[in-house]
């Protein structure tokens, strides 16, 4: 089985202010309301330690490997609840370049395994987040390339 959440939004700054902020994990707590805490090295083969807490849930933690790193375009992993190809999550964050001064960053997740089914109703929270996460991003990188001339 399978389910995947899907979000964009269009931001006025460049992939390079887009991509700072992303990969700052040490200010998530700062701009972030749905990603709470994230650490971890940033390369290909890596685990992450993630903190996530949709509007109305209590949280969750887990620790996904980067599938793929690349600078201004891409930071994707795959994290799994308790056991692997029971309910796995490929997360996506893409910066699109428009121009020199603006993006298409599309966040989603591709869910499979055995409980999506069964969970699937609890994802809801999670399109929110993202969507929450989006507006602050966009938020984040246009006030950031505001004050650098971007």
């Amino acid at each position: 089985m399978m389910k995947e959440i899907y979000t964009e939004i269009e931001i006025n700054a460049s992939a390079s202010v887009v991509w700072d902020i992303l990969t700052f994990f040490d200010n998530y707590t700062q701009w972030n309301p749905f990603i709470k805490e994230i650490s971890g090295h940033q390369r290909v083969g890596s685990h992450l330690d993630v903190f996530i807490k949709p509007a109305n849930s209590n949280g969750m933690r887990f620790k996904p490997k980067i599938l793929s790193y690349k600078p201004e375009e891409e930071l994707i992993w795959l994290g799994s609840l308790w056991i692997p190809k029971l309910f796995d999550g490929e997360h996506s964050l893409i910066i699109k370049k428009i121009d020199e001064d603006s993006v298409l960053f599309i966040q989603k997740e591709k869910f499979t395994g055995l409980l999506v089914p069964l969970l699937s109703s609890m994802l809801n929270n999670t399109k929110s987040g993202f969507e929450s996460m989006n507006r602050a991003l966009k938020r984040e990188a246009e006030d950031k390339g505001m004050f650098i001339g971007k």
